[in-house]
């Protein structure tokens, strides 16, 4: 049996990372609404503001949920206290370190002056400030220890602790571990980090431009939520009126810093009328015979990605049918980021870059109305250049297929229903002793097989799959659509 690979482990991350990030869309709502511009009710507003106060620890309860392989919420739990004790144990460390100590203390290292060492090793550090990276790895450990210990035995007379229980016991011992670790280790992790914001910040345009090309490239594996993780929660820093410190692009928008919105404002042209562009460029290409059908499922994904930011069911049409259309995608994408940044828009959504998220934060941008031109511009760009590399290389975009067209999914799903397709689906993939992990992500069946040697593209699409990739022998993701979790919960009734 294959070993987990490395990409096996960022892609569940990448998953488990879904979770806290559904999170937001409640959270901006909130503290938008709240705002003087719009409802005048901060109490409402504070509701929000809580939310994004709370982060890390929201990412330490999603990603060991995420984690935990049945899901359960006692990993969550062990997630939240994972977080304390780590987070606590590392900054209290690290503050021992660098303290003076007091005139005539003595302790293990005690010594007037304090520890000078550790004073000039850190030099530059104030604090510890995990931020939410210690969500995530706190959440990680927690999932990790649930999948080990959740059905430990112990001898009868500490059996009350025993199974789920003995859970966040071994998860407390873990994450102090590491916090001890992290006292030592993060700072320099921590000055590192800032010196790559800062020099991103210090190439300005360039900087958001590499980061939007790297955003779309990885959400081929789906990776792309990692990098998010760090340039929306994590990257620079802005003080409250009340004296909070938050960091992250995204949450340093919605608490007002002016600054902020660098890396999100350049997502609203692609997504809301680049790749709708695109979609529409697939139609035109399509054989007269099939734009009937396919015109209807074209619309079907552009809506979403015009209103809710939603691009999934639109790349993943053309993602492994052309990658060298997907790079120029990747690449268009940074170009976007970069003239955003130059023209000085600051946008920011809660949930993704969709006309809902523009029009509900419209008020706090900068120069929203400019991000709309470069979408037009970017949509005629997009549409001609579509039509000509499907054209020119007789790419076989959906409609342009030698075989028979394949069956549409959500007319599968309502003719039969999800049960008898899910049982489909499972045969095909080689029955359930080959699947071995199977979870949703939006429009995608995250899939880990025993093999996908065997498994035929053809029979999937005869289902109404739009695509499959293959990471190995193992990972396998296969596209369907919007009701991706709904099959997969309906799969997993039969595993």
């Amino acid at each position: 049996m294959e070993k987990t690979t490395f990409l096996q482990k960022l892609q569940k991350l990448g998953k488990a990372l879904m979770l806290p990030i559904a999170s937001l869309p409640v959270a901006a709502l909130l503290l938008r609404l709240g705002q003087g511009d719009l409802l005048n009710l901060p109490f409402i507003s504070a509701a929000g503001s809580a939310l994004f106060d709370n982060l890390p620890l929201l990412f330490a309860i999603g990603v060991a949920i995420g984690f935990a392989k049945d899901n359960n919420g006692a990993a969550g739990l062990a997630g939240a206290i994972g977080f304390y004790v780590m987070n606590g144990t590392a900054g209290a460390l690290f503050s021992w370190l660098v303290t003076p100590v007091a005139e005539g203390a003595t302790g293990l290292f005690g010594s007037v002056g304090g520890f000078a060492w550790a004073q000039s090793l850190y030099a530059g550090v104030a604090s510890v400030n995990m931020a939410h990276f210690g969500g995530i790895i706190a959440g990680v450990i927690a999932g990790v220890a649930y999948n080990k210990y959740k059905s430990a035995k112990l001898p009868d007379w500490l059996a009350f602790f025993g199974g789920r229980r003995f859970v966040p016991i071994m998860t407390g011992l873990y994450t102090l571990l590491a916090g001890i670790g992290f006292g030592f280790v993060w700072p320099f992790i921590q000055k590192m980090l800032d010196t790559f914001a800062g020099f991103l910040s210090s190439i300005g345009a360039a900087g958001a431009a590499i980061y939007g090309f790297f955003n779309r490239v990885l959400l081929s594996v789906g990776l792309h939520h990692v990098l998010n993780s760090y340039f929306w929660f994590n990257f620079g820093e802005f003080a409250k009126p009340d004296g909070t410190v938050v960091h992250g692009d995204l949450t340093r928008f919605f608490a007002g810093d002016p600054t902020a919105g660098n890396y999100m404002a350049g997502f609203f042209p692609i997504m809301m009328f680049a790749l709708p562009a695109a979609a529409l460029a697939m139609y035109f290409c399509a054989k007269k015979e099939n734009k009937a059908a396919i015109g209807g499922a074209m619309i079907s994904v552009a809506i979403p990605a015009f209103l809710c930011g939603i691009t999934e069911p639109i790349e993943f049409m053309f993602m492994f049918l052309a990658p060298g259309l997907f790079v120029i995608h990747g690449v268009l994408t940074g170009v976007s980021m970069a003239v955003s940044v130059m023209l000085g828009i600051k946008m920011g959504f809660g949930f993704s870059a969709g006309l809902f998220d523009m029009v509900l934060n419209w008020g706090i941008s900068t120069k929203p109305a400019l991000s709309i031109v470069i979408g037009l511009i970017m949509a005629v760009i997009y549409f001609f250049l579509f039509v000509f590399v499907i054209k020119k290389f007789d790419l076989k975009t959906p409609g342009r297929e030698d075989d028979e067209e394949t069956a549409d999914f959500g007319k599968l799903a309502d003719d039969i229903g999800f049960d008898e397709l899910a049982q489909k689906y499972i045969a095909v993939l080689g029955g359930k002793e080959n699947i071995k992990e199977i979870e949703s992500c939006i429009t995608r069946l995250r899939l880990v097989l025993v093999s996908n040697k065997e498994i035929d593209e053809k029979d999937l699409k005869a289902l109404g799959a739009s695509g499959v990739m293959k990471a190995g022998t193992q990972v396998t993701q296969v596209i369907v659509g919007m009701k991706a979790e709904l099959l997969v919960d309906a799969m997993k009734k039969f595993l």
